[in-house]
């Protein structure tokens, strides 16, 4: 599960950058890191899973929810050509390095970051699909704030994608509050892959 990096902003002098490369969703891939910003040295597992995994079409808009310095969305926008891609992040650093990654991996047509709190920049924005690796440090709250906020950020046929390694099944149980439909996709090294579609609507909820 990413670090609280994601969701925290950090005072003080940046750490230096430097750049990583990886081969994700069958395309190539470079990320200006740092280590003021969650996973530093490679892109974690959690993350890798989701980008590997992640259920999204071919065309439409994407939300990558507390990107750091944007590996899944970035890697999206790369393989899948007709995707638009919307990231956001509280961490300043992580906004800026993520900026930078777009440019870099040169996405930027396709692609907007975004600085602020969960969807508190996003007012009136609604995706096909959103995906986050959710941080633990920054508590179940901050998870159930993703999950609570989706369907309001959703097309009707919409998607949520989540992967945890702890909390899962709280996470769970919350997806089946707020959508029709909510499953466990896949479990793997310890991360476990949630998927929930169709949000309800608020006359459903009650």
């Amino acid at each position: 599960m990413a670090g609280g990096h994601y969701f925290r902003p950090r005072r003080g002098r940046p750490s230096p950058s430097r750049l990583i490369a990886d081969h994700l969703r069958g395309v190539t891939v470079e990320f200006y890191v740092s280590g003021d910003v969650f996973s530093a040295d490679e892109v974690d597992e959690g993350t890798r899973l989701l980008i590997e995994h992640a259920r999204v079409p071919e065309e439409g808009t994407v939300l990558d929810m507390g990107c750091g310095y944007g590996a899944i969305g970035i890697t999206l926008a790369k393989a899948h050509p007709r995707l638009r891609v919307v990231m956001v992040d509280v961490n300043p650093r992580a906004v800026a390095l993520a900026r930078r990654n777009v440019r870099h991996n040169r996405v930027e047509d396709r692609v907007t970051v975004l600085h602020g709190s969960l969807y508190e920049p996003l007012r009136g924005m609604r995706f096909d699909v959103i995906l986050s690796n959710p941080p633990l440090a920054a508590g179940m709250e901050t998870v159930l704030g993703i999950i609570r906020g989706a369907p309001r950020h959703l097309h009707p046929g919409g998607t949520l994608q989540l992967v945890m390694r702890k909390g899962w099944s709280r996470a769970l149980e919350e997806m089946r509050k707020h959508f029709n439909h909510a499953e466990v996709m896949l479990r793997k090294k310890g991360y476990t892959l949630l998927y929930a579609a169709e949000p309800k609507t608020s006359t459903e909820k009650q």
